[in-house]
Protein backbone atom coordinates (compact mmCIF):
# COMPACT_ATOMS: atom_id res chain seq x y z
CA UNK A 1 0.00 0.00 0.00
CA UNK A 2 2.97 2.28 0.88
CA UNK A 3 6.52 2.68 0.30
CA UNK A 4 8.90 3.47 2.90
CA UNK A 5 11.88 6.15 2.42
CA UNK A 6 14.01 9.06 3.79
CA UNK A 7 11.29 12.03 5.63
CA UNK A 8 13.31 14.67 3.85
CA UNK A 9 12.38 17.07 1.12
CA UNK A 10 13.83 15.12 -1.99
CA UNK A 11 11.11 13.81 -4.83
CA UNK A 12 12.31 10.04 -5.37
CA UNK A 13 11.08 8.84 -8.18
CA UNK A 14 8.10 6.33 -8.26
CA UNK A 15 8.41 2.32 -7.93
CA UNK A 16 6.06 0.11 -9.23
CA UNK A 17 2.98 -1.23 -6.89
CA UNK A 18 3.56 -4.19 -5.26
CA UNK A 19 2.94 -7.50 -7.36
CA UNK A 20 -0.67 -8.54 -8.12
CA UNK A 21 -2.52 -9.85 -10.86
CA UNK A 22 -4.14 -7.21 -13.57
CA UNK A 23 -7.71 -6.30 -13.49
CA UNK A 24 -9.38 -6.07 -16.83
CA UNK A 25 -10.61 -2.48 -17.84
CA UNK A 26 -7.76 -0.44 -15.51
CA UNK A 27 -7.45 3.10 -15.92
CA UNK A 28 -4.17 2.44 -17.62
CA UNK A 29 -5.38 0.09 -20.36
CA UNK A 30 -8.48 2.69 -21.17
CA UNK A 31 -6.01 5.59 -21.32
CA UNK A 32 -3.42 3.84 -23.47
CA UNK A 33 -1.04 2.87 -20.88
CA UNK A 34 0.27 -0.73 -19.95
CA UNK A 35 -1.61 -2.26 -17.35
CA UNK A 36 0.18 -1.11 -13.97
CA UNK A 37 0.37 -4.19 -11.31
CA UNK A 38 -0.61 -3.71 -7.84
CA UNK A 39 -2.73 -3.08 -4.58
CA UNK A 40 -4.64 -0.83 -5.78
CA UNK A 41 -8.08 -2.94 -5.66
CA UNK A 42 -6.85 -4.30 -2.00
CA UNK A 43 -9.01 -3.46 1.02
CA UNK A 44 -7.45 -1.01 3.96
CA UNK A 45 -8.40 -2.76 7.39
CA UNK A 46 -9.62 -0.78 9.93
CA UNK A 47 -6.70 0.77 12.46
CA UNK A 48 -7.04 2.90 15.35
CA UNK A 49 -9.70 5.67 15.43
CA UNK A 50 -8.62 8.82 13.46
CA UNK A 51 -11.47 11.38 15.57
CA UNK A 52 -15.23 11.98 15.40
CA UNK A 53 -16.71 10.81 11.94
CA UNK A 54 -13.09 9.52 10.14
CA UNK A 55 -13.72 6.72 7.53
CA UNK A 56 -12.38 3.38 8.98
CA UNK A 57 -10.95 2.44 6.11
CA UNK A 58 -8.88 5.44 6.12
CA UNK A 59 -7.44 4.56 9.49
CA UNK A 60 -4.49 2.57 8.55
CA UNK A 61 -3.66 5.70 5.50
CA UNK A 62 -3.73 7.85 8.75
CA UNK A 63 -1.37 5.72 10.76
CA UNK A 64 0.96 4.75 7.99
CA UNK A 65 1.40 8.69 7.11
CA UNK A 66 1.98 9.42 10.80
CA UNK A 67 4.32 6.37 11.44
CA UNK A 68 6.65 7.38 8.78
CA UNK A 69 6.72 11.07 7.20
CA UNK A 70 8.32 9.34 4.09
CA UNK A 71 5.67 6.98 3.30
CA UNK A 72 4.61 7.41 -0.24
CA UNK A 73 1.73 6.01 -0.83
CA UNK A 74 0.82 3.60 -4.15
CA UNK A 75 -2.76 2.59 -4.02
CA UNK A 76 -5.20 5.70 -2.42
CA UNK A 77 -7.96 5.55 -5.61
CA UNK A 78 -9.75 2.20 -4.27
CA UNK A 79 -11.23 4.33 -1.14
CA UNK A 80 -12.97 6.56 -3.49
CA UNK A 81 -15.83 4.20 -3.45
CA UNK A 82 -19.55 4.20 -3.85
CA UNK A 83 -20.19 5.36 -0.41
CA UNK A 84 -17.76 8.03 -0.14
CA UNK A 85 -19.14 9.60 -3.34
CA UNK A 86 -22.65 9.35 -2.04
CA UNK A 87 -21.58 10.96 0.68
CA UNK A 88 -19.56 13.78 -1.12
CA UNK A 89 -22.47 14.49 -3.31
CA UNK A 90 -24.68 14.83 -0.12
CA UNK A 91 -22.29 17.42 0.89
CA UNK A 92 -22.65 19.69 -1.63
CA UNK A 93 -25.26 22.50 -1.54
CA UNK A 94 -28.55 21.80 -2.94
CA UNK A 95 -29.12 25.23 -4.62
CA UNK A 96 -25.48 25.56 -5.83
CA UNK A 97 -24.77 26.66 -9.04
CA UNK A 98 -24.30 24.09 -12.25
CA UNK A 99 -21.53 24.01 -14.37
CA UNK A 100 -21.09 24.00 -17.94
CA UNK A 101 -23.11 20.57 -18.75
CA UNK A 102 -26.11 22.53 -16.41
CA UNK A 103 -26.41 19.14 -14.47
CA UNK A 104 -28.41 20.29 -10.84
CA UNK A 105 -28.30 18.78 -7.68
CA UNK A 106 -31.83 18.10 -8.02
CA UNK A 107 -31.75 16.35 -11.59
CA UNK A 108 -28.88 14.23 -10.60
CA UNK A 109 -30.46 12.44 -7.49
CA UNK A 110 -33.26 11.66 -9.37
CA UNK A 111 -31.41 8.39 -10.01
CA UNK A 112 -28.82 9.07 -7.97
CA UNK A 113 -27.53 5.48 -6.94
CA UNK A 114 -27.37 4.60 -11.07
CA UNK A 115 -25.59 7.80 -11.10
CA UNK A 116 -22.55 6.98 -8.99
CA UNK A 117 -22.51 4.04 -9.76
CA UNK A 118 -21.99 4.53 -13.22
CA UNK A 119 -19.57 7.75 -12.36
CA UNK A 120 -17.62 5.36 -9.63
CA UNK A 121 -16.90 2.81 -12.90
CA UNK A 122 -15.64 5.49 -15.23
CA UNK A 123 -13.04 6.93 -12.14
CA UNK A 124 -11.61 3.70 -10.82
CA UNK A 125 -11.70 2.40 -15.02
CA UNK A 126 -9.78 5.77 -16.22
CA UNK A 127 -13.04 6.57 -18.26
CA UNK A 128 -14.02 9.59 -16.44
CA UNK A 129 -13.07 12.51 -18.04
CA UNK A 130 -13.01 16.24 -16.20
CA UNK A 131 -15.71 18.86 -17.54
CA UNK A 132 -14.49 22.72 -17.95
CA UNK A 133 -15.44 25.02 -15.31
CA UNK A 134 -17.61 27.81 -15.88
CA UNK A 135 -16.31 31.19 -15.39
CA UNK A 136 -17.78 33.53 -13.54
CA UNK A 137 -17.10 37.11 -11.70
CA UNK A 138 -18.22 37.47 -8.04
CA UNK A 139 -18.12 41.30 -6.27
CA UNK A 140 -14.76 41.92 -3.91
CA UNK A 141 -14.91 44.52 -1.71
CA UNK A 142 -13.21 47.40 -2.95
CA UNK A 143 -15.17 47.28 -6.06
CA UNK A 144 -13.51 45.01 -7.88
CA UNK A 145 -14.03 41.36 -9.21
CA UNK A 146 -12.81 37.91 -8.71
CA UNK A 147 -12.79 35.08 -11.43
CA UNK A 148 -14.30 32.01 -10.25
CA UNK A 149 -14.85 28.68 -11.83
CA UNK A 150 -18.14 26.94 -11.35
CA UNK A 151 -16.87 23.27 -11.45
CA UNK A 152 -19.61 20.45 -12.78
CA UNK A 153 -21.59 18.42 -10.36
CA UNK A 154 -19.63 15.35 -11.39
CA UNK A 155 -16.51 17.06 -10.88
CA UNK A 156 -17.01 18.12 -7.17
CA UNK A 157 -18.79 15.03 -6.07
CA UNK A 158 -15.15 13.16 -7.05
CA UNK A 159 -12.97 16.55 -5.87
CA UNK A 160 -14.65 16.15 -2.44
CA UNK A 161 -13.97 12.15 -2.73
CA UNK A 162 -11.00 12.40 -3.54
CA UNK A 163 -9.68 15.09 -1.09
CA UNK A 164 -11.54 13.75 1.75
CA UNK A 165 -8.98 10.78 1.01
CA UNK A 166 -5.59 12.53 0.41
CA UNK A 167 -6.41 14.76 3.83
CA UNK A 168 -5.85 11.13 5.20
CA UNK A 169 -2.81 11.55 4.18
CA UNK A 170 -1.70 15.10 4.81
CA UNK A 171 -3.56 16.31 7.55
CA UNK A 172 -0.86 14.78 9.52
CA UNK A 173 1.70 16.48 7.57
CA UNK A 174 0.11 20.44 7.66
CA UNK A 175 2.12 22.34 10.69
CA UNK A 176 -0.80 23.37 13.58
CA UNK A 177 -0.63 27.12 12.80
CA UNK A 178 -1.70 26.28 8.90
CA UNK A 179 -5.84 27.05 9.23
CA UNK A 180 -7.12 27.64 5.94
CA UNK A 181 -9.59 24.93 4.39
CA UNK A 182 -8.73 21.87 7.21
CA UNK A 183 -11.12 19.50 8.26
CA UNK A 184 -11.89 21.04 11.97
CA UNK A 185 -10.59 24.19 11.55
CA UNK A 186 -12.25 27.31 11.36
CA UNK A 187 -11.69 31.38 10.76
CA UNK A 188 -11.87 31.67 14.52
CA UNK A 189 -9.76 29.04 15.18
CA UNK A 190 -7.37 31.12 13.46
CA UNK A 191 -7.70 34.61 14.73
CA UNK A 192 -7.66 33.06 18.80
CA UNK A 193 -3.71 31.48 18.09
CA UNK A 194 -2.76 34.59 16.72
CA UNK A 195 -4.03 36.54 19.43
CA UNK A 196 -3.62 34.53 21.80
CA UNK A 197 0.24 34.39 19.93
CA UNK A 198 0.92 37.80 20.07
CA UNK A 199 -0.36 38.28 23.58
CA UNK A 200 1.65 35.51 25.26
CA UNK A 201 4.98 36.02 23.13
CA UNK A 202 7.67 38.80 23.28
CA UNK A 203 6.52 40.26 19.90
CA UNK A 204 7.30 43.57 18.77
CA UNK A 205 6.88 43.48 14.84
CA UNK A 206 4.54 41.72 12.60
CA UNK A 207 4.65 41.15 9.10
CA UNK A 208 0.86 41.14 7.34
CA UNK A 209 1.69 39.11 4.10
CA UNK A 210 -0.26 38.36 1.22
CA UNK A 211 0.44 36.26 -1.93
CA UNK A 212 -0.16 38.59 -4.94
CA UNK A 213 -2.55 36.23 -7.02
CA UNK A 214 -1.48 32.72 -5.41
CA UNK A 215 -4.22 30.46 -7.06
CA UNK A 216 -3.23 31.83 -10.62
CA UNK A 217 0.65 31.81 -10.58
CA UNK A 218 0.75 28.57 -8.09
CA UNK A 219 3.63 26.22 -10.39
CA UNK A 220 1.95 23.29 -11.37
CA UNK A 221 5.21 21.69 -12.16
CA UNK A 222 6.35 21.89 -8.30
CA UNK A 223 3.25 21.14 -7.63
CA UNK A 224 3.26 18.31 -8.65
CA UNK A 225 6.80 17.62 -7.23
CA UNK A 226 5.17 18.54 -4.15
CA UNK A 227 2.65 15.78 -4.44
CA UNK A 228 5.16 12.94 -5.37
CA UNK A 229 6.57 13.21 -2.07
CA UNK A 230 3.77 11.44 -0.42
CA UNK A 231 1.45 9.78 -3.54
CA UNK A 232 2.60 7.51 -5.94
CA UNK A 233 -0.99 6.57 -7.12
CA UNK A 234 -0.62 7.42 -11.02
CA UNK A 235 -4.46 7.13 -11.17
CA UNK A 236 -4.91 9.75 -8.56
CA UNK A 237 -2.14 12.29 -10.19
CA UNK A 238 -3.64 11.69 -13.27
CA UNK A 239 -6.91 12.44 -11.53
CA UNK A 240 -5.25 16.35 -10.69
CA UNK A 241 -3.84 16.28 -14.08
CA UNK A 242 -7.15 16.23 -15.75
CA UNK A 243 -8.72 18.55 -13.31
CA UNK A 244 -6.35 20.92 -13.98
CA UNK A 245 -6.09 20.83 -18.02
CA UNK A 246 -9.77 21.10 -17.92
CA UNK A 247 -9.41 24.54 -18.62
CA UNK A 248 -12.67 27.26 -17.76
CA UNK A 249 -15.99 28.28 -20.52
CA UNK A 250 -16.22 32.00 -20.37
CA UNK A 251 -18.93 32.94 -23.13
CA UNK A 252 -19.37 29.82 -24.52
CA UNK A 253 -16.02 29.91 -25.79
CA UNK A 254 -13.40 27.28 -24.23
CA UNK A 255 -10.11 28.91 -23.14
CA UNK A 256 -6.91 26.76 -21.69
CA UNK A 257 -5.24 27.70 -18.22
CA UNK A 258 -1.83 26.88 -17.73
CA UNK A 259 -1.20 27.83 -14.50
CA UNK A 260 -3.13 27.64 -10.92
CA UNK A 261 -5.19 26.26 -9.96
CA UNK A 262 -9.02 26.78 -10.95
CA UNK A 263 -10.77 28.82 -8.21
CA UNK A 264 -14.17 27.41 -6.99
CA UNK A 265 -12.81 23.93 -7.11
CA UNK A 266 -13.43 21.65 -4.02
CA UNK A 267 -9.55 20.32 -4.89
CA UNK A 268 -8.15 23.36 -5.21
CA UNK A 269 -7.95 24.20 -1.53
CA UNK A 270 -6.36 21.28 -0.69
CA UNK A 271 -3.49 22.12 -3.33
CA UNK A 272 -2.94 25.09 -2.13
CA UNK A 273 -2.07 23.85 1.25
CA UNK A 274 0.05 21.71 -0.46
CA UNK A 275 2.37 24.31 -2.31
CA UNK A 276 2.49 26.65 0.34
CA UNK A 277 3.07 23.50 3.02
CA UNK A 278 6.57 23.33 1.11
CA UNK A 279 7.31 26.18 -0.19
CA UNK A 280 6.26 28.19 2.97
CA UNK A 281 5.49 26.27 6.24
CA UNK A 282 8.49 23.87 6.25
CA UNK A 283 11.03 26.44 5.50
CA UNK A 284 9.09 29.15 8.07
CA UNK A 285 8.96 26.05 10.89
CA UNK A 286 13.16 25.10 9.91
CA UNK A 287 14.01 29.01 10.32
CA UNK A 288 12.43 30.08 13.51
CA UNK A 289 14.36 26.88 15.05
CA UNK A 290 18.15 28.28 14.03
CA UNK A 291 20.13 29.28 16.75
CA UNK A 292 19.70 33.13 17.75
CA UNK A 293 16.16 33.49 16.55
CA UNK A 294 13.67 35.60 19.24
CA UNK A 295 9.93 34.57 19.74
CA UNK A 296 8.42 33.77 16.02
CA UNK A 297 4.92 33.51 15.98
CA UNK A 298 2.89 32.40 12.41
CA UNK A 299 -0.65 31.86 11.10
CA UNK A 300 -1.59 31.06 8.02
CA UNK A 301 -4.90 31.34 6.48
CA UNK A 302 -4.57 30.10 2.67
CA UNK A 303 -2.45 32.56 1.03
CA UNK A 304 -3.05 35.27 3.63
CA UNK A 305 -0.70 34.87 6.55
CA UNK A 306 0.77 36.66 9.46
CA UNK A 307 4.64 36.17 11.80
CA UNK A 308 4.98 38.25 14.63
CA UNK A 309 8.55 38.80 15.72
CA UNK A 310 10.26 39.63 18.65
CA UNK A 311 13.39 41.76 16.83
CA UNK A 312 13.34 43.64 14.10
CA UNK A 313 16.62 42.57 12.41
CA UNK A 314 14.97 38.63 12.36
CA UNK A 315 11.41 40.28 10.93
CA UNK A 316 13.66 41.98 8.37
CA UNK A 317 15.84 38.74 7.65
CA UNK A 318 12.96 36.86 7.29
CA UNK A 319 10.76 39.04 4.76
CA UNK A 320 14.25 39.33 2.37
CA UNK A 321 14.27 35.56 2.27
CA UNK A 322 10.99 34.96 2.01
CA UNK A 323 11.21 37.27 -0.81
CA UNK A 324 13.68 35.00 -3.03
CA UNK A 325 12.58 31.75 -1.58
CA UNK A 326 9.06 32.78 -3.59
CA UNK A 327 10.51 34.12 -6.36
CA UNK A 328 12.41 30.89 -7.06
CA UNK A 329 8.55 28.77 -6.79
CA UNK A 330 6.79 31.27 -9.00
CA UNK A 331 5.20 33.68 -6.44
CA UNK A 332 5.76 37.22 -5.32
CA UNK A 333 4.36 38.92 -1.99
CA UNK A 334 1.75 41.71 -2.95
CA UNK A 335 3.46 45.01 -2.61
CA UNK A 336 0.63 46.77 -1.32
CA UNK A 337 -0.73 44.43 0.86
CA UNK A 338 2.54 43.59 2.42
CA UNK A 339 3.83 45.27 5.35
CA UNK A 340 6.49 44.88 7.95
CA UNK A 341 4.49 47.28 11.60
CA UNK A 342 5.90 47.97 14.83
CA UNK A 343 2.75 45.67 16.84
CA UNK A 344 2.64 43.97 20.16
CA UNK A 345 2.61 44.73 23.82
CA UNK A 346 6.01 47.11 23.99
CA UNK A 347 4.80 49.11 20.79
CA UNK A 348 3.33 52.11 22.15
CA UNK A 349 5.07 53.28 24.38
CA UNK A 350 8.52 52.59 22.21
CA UNK A 351 6.96 54.44 19.30
CA UNK A 352 5.94 57.47 22.24
CA UNK A 353 9.45 57.50 23.45
CA UNK A 354 10.87 57.93 19.94
CA UNK A 355 7.71 60.36 19.22
CA UNK A 356 6.01 58.45 16.57
CA UNK A 357 2.27 57.68 16.51
CA UNK A 358 0.07 54.95 17.56
CA UNK A 359 0.94 51.43 16.30
CA UNK A 360 -0.47 50.79 13.00
CA UNK A 361 -3.36 48.24 12.71
CA UNK A 362 -3.33 44.89 10.32
CA UNK A 363 -6.49 43.74 9.37
CA UNK A 364 -6.81 39.97 8.93
CA UNK A 365 -9.68 37.44 8.41
CA UNK A 366 -11.98 40.43 8.37
CA UNK A 367 -11.52 41.64 11.68
CA UNK A 368 -8.64 44.99 11.51
CA UNK A 369 -6.41 44.33 14.76
CA UNK A 370 -5.18 46.70 16.96
CA UNK A 371 -2.68 47.36 20.24
CA UNK A 372 -5.17 48.34 23.21
CA UNK A 373 -4.82 48.12 26.56
CA UNK A 374 -8.04 46.81 29.51
CA UNK A 375 -8.85 48.92 32.13
CA UNK A 376 -6.31 47.37 34.23
CA UNK A 377 -3.46 48.54 32.19
CA UNK A 378 -3.28 44.84 30.59
CA UNK A 379 -2.15 44.86 27.04
CA UNK A 380 -4.95 43.02 24.36
CA UNK A 381 -5.21 42.73 20.82
CA UNK A 382 -8.81 44.86 20.03
CA UNK A 383 -10.24 43.86 16.78
CA UNK A 384 -13.08 44.87 15.21
CA UNK A 385 -15.35 44.73 11.43
CA UNK A 386 -13.14 46.40 8.58
CA UNK A 387 -15.16 49.08 8.00
CA UNK A 388 -15.19 48.63 4.01
CA UNK A 389 -16.35 45.04 4.51
CA UNK A 390 -18.74 46.56 6.76
CA UNK A 391 -20.11 49.46 4.28
CA UNK A 392 -20.20 46.57 1.00
CA UNK A 393 -22.59 44.37 2.84
CA UNK A 394 -24.94 47.32 4.25
CA UNK A 395 -24.74 47.91 0.44
CA UNK A 396 -25.37 44.69 -0.92
CA UNK A 397 -28.71 44.83 2.07
CA UNK A 398 -29.96 48.43 0.57
CA UNK A 399 -29.98 46.41 -2.91
CA UNK A 400 -31.84 43.42 -1.91
CA UNK A 401 -34.46 45.39 0.15
CA UNK A 402 -35.19 47.24 -3.01
CA UNK A 403 -35.79 43.72 -4.96
CA UNK A 404 -37.76 42.66 -1.72
CA UNK A 405 -39.67 46.01 -1.39
CA UNK A 406 -43.35 43.99 -2.32
CA UNK A 407 -42.93 41.43 0.10
CA UNK A 408 -44.88 41.26 3.55
CA UNK A 409 -43.12 42.68 6.48
CA UNK A 410 -42.71 39.39 8.30
CA UNK A 411 -40.76 38.00 4.66
CA UNK A 412 -38.41 40.80 4.95
CA UNK A 413 -38.09 40.32 8.66
CA UNK A 414 -37.17 36.62 8.23
CA UNK A 415 -34.57 37.56 6.01
CA UNK A 416 -33.35 40.07 7.50
CA UNK A 417 -32.88 38.19 10.63
CA UNK A 418 -30.72 35.52 9.29
CA UNK A 419 -28.75 38.50 7.70
CA UNK A 420 -27.83 39.57 11.17
CA UNK A 421 -27.44 36.97 12.94
CA UNK A 422 -24.76 35.39 10.26
CA UNK A 423 -22.74 39.15 10.50
CA UNK A 424 -23.41 38.64 14.76
CA UNK A 425 -22.25 34.90 14.46
CA UNK A 426 -18.58 35.72 13.08
CA UNK A 427 -18.11 39.62 14.08
CA UNK A 428 -19.36 39.91 17.39
CA UNK A 429 -16.32 38.85 19.25
CA UNK A 430 -15.27 40.73 22.73
CA UNK A 431 -14.21 44.52 21.67
CA UNK A 432 -16.33 44.65 18.94
CA UNK A 433 -19.68 45.12 20.20
CA UNK A 434 -20.05 49.01 18.69
CA UNK A 435 -19.44 48.31 15.28
CA UNK A 436 -21.60 45.19 15.70
CA UNK A 437 -24.19 47.38 17.33
CA UNK A 438 -23.81 50.11 14.33
CA UNK A 439 -24.57 47.16 11.53
CA UNK A 440 -27.80 46.27 13.20
CA UNK A 441 -28.75 50.30 13.21
CA UNK A 442 -28.33 50.44 10.11
CA UNK A 443 -29.97 47.49 8.92
CA UNK A 444 -32.93 48.53 10.63
CA UNK A 445 -32.61 52.62 8.96
CA UNK A 446 -32.22 50.41 5.71
CA UNK A 447 -35.20 48.36 6.22
CA UNK A 448 -37.19 51.47 7.92
CA UNK A 449 -36.51 53.35 4.60
CA UNK A 450 -37.53 50.98 2.50
CA UNK A 451 -40.84 50.24 4.07
CA UNK A 452 -41.71 53.82 3.80
CA UNK A 453 -41.21 53.63 0.18
CA UNK A 454 -43.78 51.13 0.16
CA UNK A 455 -46.74 53.73 0.20
CA UNK A 456 -46.99 57.63 0.65
CA UNK A 457 -49.59 57.28 2.94
CA UNK A 458 -47.63 55.08 5.61
CA UNK A 459 -48.28 55.32 8.89
CA UNK A 460 -44.77 54.17 9.58
CA UNK A 461 -42.35 55.69 12.75
CA UNK A 462 -39.50 55.09 14.39
CA UNK A 463 -41.86 54.06 17.67
CA UNK A 464 -43.42 51.09 15.54
CA UNK A 465 -40.45 50.93 13.47
CA UNK A 466 -38.05 50.06 16.89
CA UNK A 467 -41.01 47.36 17.82
CA UNK A 468 -40.81 45.88 14.48
CA UNK A 469 -36.86 45.67 14.68
CA UNK A 470 -36.72 43.88 18.03
CA UNK A 471 -39.40 41.26 16.85
CA UNK A 472 -37.26 40.09 13.85
CA UNK A 473 -33.33 41.51 14.32
CA UNK A 474 -31.49 39.59 17.16
CA UNK A 475 -29.75 41.80 19.75
CA UNK A 476 -25.64 43.16 19.11
CA UNK A 477 -24.03 40.95 21.57
CA UNK A 478 -20.81 39.36 22.28
CA UNK A 479 -20.69 36.12 20.65
CA UNK A 480 -17.64 34.52 21.41
CA UNK A 481 -14.96 33.91 24.17
CA UNK A 482 -12.08 35.55 24.56
CA UNK A 483 -9.58 34.15 22.29
CA UNK A 484 -6.49 32.82 24.75
CA UNK A 485 -9.55 30.82 26.72
CA UNK A 486 -11.12 29.34 24.07
CA UNK A 487 -7.73 29.01 22.62
CA UNK A 488 -6.24 27.47 25.42
CA UNK A 489 -9.36 25.21 25.97
CA UNK A 490 -8.80 24.25 22.05
CA UNK A 491 -5.27 23.01 22.30
CA UNK A 492 -4.73 22.13 25.95
CA UNK A 493 -1.37 23.99 25.84
CA UNK A 494 -0.41 22.67 22.92
CA UNK A 495 0.39 26.25 20.93
CA UNK A 496 0.34 25.34 17.03
CA UNK A 497 1.48 28.90 16.40
CA UNK A 498 5.03 27.57 17.70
Amino acid sequence: MHEHGKSDDRVVPAIPPNKGPAVAGTAEAVEGRRSAKGNTASKTPPGHCAGPGASNALDRVREAARRDKGTRFTALLHHVDVPRLRKAYWAIRPQAAPGVDRVTWTGYGQDLEANLQDLHARTQQGRYRAKPSRRVYIPKPDGRTRPLGIASLEDKIVQRAVVEVLNAVYEVDFRGFSYGFRPGRKPHDALDALAAGIGSRRVNWVLDADIRDFFGQLDRTWLRKFLRHRIADERVLRLIDKWLAAGVVEDGKWAECDEGTPQGASVSPLLANVYLHYVLDLWADWWRRQPGRGDLVIVRWADDFIVGFEHEEDARAFLAELRERFTRFGLELHPDKTRLIEFGRNADWKRRRRGLGRPDTFAFLGLTHICARAKGGRFWIKRITIAKRMRAKLKQINIELKRRRHQPPPEQGAWLRSVVQGHLAYYAVPGNIMAVAAFRTQVTRSWFKALRRRSQRTRLNWTRMNRLANRWLPPARVRHPFPDVRFAANTRGRSPVR
